[in-house]
């Protein structure tokens, strides 16, 4: 239906073109032929009116002057003759009408004009005068005749035009109608056919479809109409189909989540079961435990003293076996419980500014490094929010680990610096030491595993435990960087404030550095009073510094405390102050 009227509409609108080029044609003609012919026609006429007067003036007095009428209309006849004839081809009666005006005046002119004007040259007035007769006026009257003529012949043509005119504007508007019409009438079909075939099926498609929406997953969906409209209700229930698929296996899933939960709920409460048998564990830990073991430690050690050099050599090795099991024993328990401690016993966060933490670190491990001659140094470290007895902790077994773990006959060096990398603090920890295998950089965070005898390197194997479980404490993460071309690099994260972050984003921008690398060549930090050494090392252990006293006779051992070392020139000021930082001079800080 659509391709017949749009081939109808198509004809119509050639049509109409076609007619409205004719009227413009017609239009044009009436405009620059028919009107302008009726103007040359009287021109024409006036012309040969100004000849024949010209000739009867002259007839009279006989003076030459009065034949320039006569001349000047011959010149306008010849040039209103000539414009004429550019008009007139589409005309041929008009042409047959004029070449008759021309041959009356080429008649007249030859047989009463010229032979008055030499008359009246050669024979005077009178003579001239004669030969206008009644004949002479007779041709004069035929070529008013003639003119006449023309000029109906021209208004013939003019109507003609105007009829033409008339008839194909009359037969443009009917095209228009009938074109309007034809569109009227195909729109009208045009509805009643959406009705039938579109707007009925799809009507009928769209109910069907609610009611599945409304939860009647089961209602089969069929189409109706068109093969398109059939293939979309095909389309929609093999969609529906795998809908309520899906909703059962959904169903069956919720009713496998519900389980598990119940499960999950179960062993929460198991856990909070267990949790509470480990917090009286903890309790018994250290309050049950200890008073047997510091008995036991007390009279081995009561019986070292008195019977020493009394009893045979095996009776004093044994009663030194006891009495080292039973400090190591303590050492154990005093680990644990810090490690359980941690997170669960808080103050909350503050602002912690880890150049003063380092203070207090220098000064904690004061005696391990003279006894080592260790070289302890870091940049400036940024303030970051945490627990400061925990933060301190961490750092002070990173540093005492180092120190632990140093090669034979080369001083340690220990370095703590610190970056800003994607909104997070990246403290390392870097030293000359022995250095860890890269297979092993996961292992040494574990509780209790050790890369070496207790023989060698003493310590219970929970050190970098609790640096972990600090760390991820305080939202980090920490690991052995194995790119390290000497020693050991530990690292951690910690998150950083919004002002460094920004700090940060503007100084890159100002300069094109990063703000959290900043270097402070020549500044110090303070060494602080001496305590009892203790860290973390390739074997995760600690030396004292998780909860043992310096009463422990291991932990003044001489792989933990030995005698004051040489330090380095830039360190020989340096005095620890009562709050962990120095009298004004400060070890080297970088």
């Amino acid at each position: 239906m659509l391709t017949v009227v749009g081939v109808a509409l198509v004809a119509l609108a050639g049509a109409e073109a076609v007619v409205a080029t004719q009227n413009r044609n017609y239009t044009e003609a009436a405009l620059t032929e028919t009107g302008p012919l009726r103007v040359h026609g009287q021109q024409l006429l006036s012309a040969l009116l100004d000849q024949e007067t010209s000739i009867r003036g002259y007839a009279v007095s006989g003076n030459r002057a009065d034949l320039v009428p006569y001349e000047e209309g011959v010149r306008q006849e010849r040039t209103v003759t000539a414009e004429m004839t550019e008009l007139i081809d589409d005309y041929p009666e008009i042409a047959q009408e004029l070449r008759a005006v021309e041959e009356q005046a080429d008649q007249w002119r030859r047989l009463v004009a010229e032979p008055v004007i030499n008359t009246t040259e050669t024979a005077g007035t009178a003579a001239g005068q004669a030969l206008l007769n009644d004949q002479a006026r007779q041709r004069f009257d035929g070529i008013r005749s003639a003119i006449d003529a023309l000029q109906a012949e021209i208004l013939t043509a003019r109507a003609t035009v105007v009829a033409n005119i008339e008839r194909t504007g009359d037969l443009l508007v009917l095209l228009l109608i009938i074109a309007a019409v034809v569109v009227a009438v195909a729109g009208a079909v045009l509805l009643l056919s959406l009705e039938k075939m579109v707007i009925r099926p799809l009507t009928s498609l769209a109910g069907q479809v609610r009611e599945v929406a409304d939860g009647d997953y089961q209602h089969r969906i069929s189409g109706a109409g068109p093969p398109e409209f059939l293939g979309l209700a095909d389309d929609v229930d093999a969609m529906r189909q795998k809908i309520a698929r899906d909703l059962d296996e959904v169903r069956e899933a919720r009713e496998r989540i519900e389980w598990v939960n119940s499960q999950l709920q179960k062993q929460a409460e198991e856990l909070v079961r267990s949790n509470r048998d480990l917090e009286q564990f903890a309790y018994v830990a250290s309050h049950d435990l200890q008073e047997p073991l510091r008995k036991v430690a007390s009279f081995c050690q009561l019986l070292q003293r008195r019977y020493a050099g009394q009893l045979d050599e095996r009776a004093d090795q044994y009663i030194a076996f006891a009495v080292d099991g039973a400090q190591r024993m303590q050492r154990l328990i005093n680990d644990l419980l810090a490690f359980s401690r941690i997170g669960r016993l808080t103050t909350g966060f503050t602002e912690v500014d880890l150049n003063k933490v380092m203070g207090d670190v220098a000064g904690q491990t004061e005696a391990a490094r003279q006894y080592a001659d260790a070289e302890l140094t870091w940049d400036e470290l940024p303030v970051i929010r945490g627990e400061e007895p925990l933060l301190t902790n961490l750092l002070a077994n990173l540093v005492s680990n180092s120190i632990k773990f140093r090669r034979p006959d080369v001083p340690p060096k220990v370095h703590v610096s610190a970056k800003l990398v994607d909104g997070e603090w990246e403290i390392s920890c870097q030293d000359n030491g022995i250095g860890i295998e890269p297979e092993f950089a996961d292992k040494i965070f574990v509780i209790f595993q050790r890369l070496h005898s207790k023989d060698a390197y003493p310590g219970t194997g929970i050190g970098l435990a609790i640096v972990k479980k600090i760390v991820e404490y305080h939202g980090g993460r920490v690991w052995v960087d194995t790119d390290s071309p000497q020693g050991t690099a530990i690292r951690f994260t910690v998150p950083a404030t919004a002002e460094d972050v920004e700090a940060a984003t503007v100084k890159t921008t100002a300069d094109g550095t990063t703000g959290g690398e900043a270097a402070a060549e020549g500044e110090s930090a303070a060494p602080g009073g001496p305590a009892a050494p203790g860290g973390t090392g390739a074997d995760g252990a600690t030396a004292g510094g998780t909860g043992s006293t310096a009463a422990d006779p291991e932990s003044a051992g001489p792989e933990s405390v030995g005698p004051v070392g040489r330090q380095t020139a830039r360190k020989d000021t340096a005095r620890a102050s009562g709050d962990g930082g120095t009298d004004g001079t400060k070890e080297t800080v970088r």
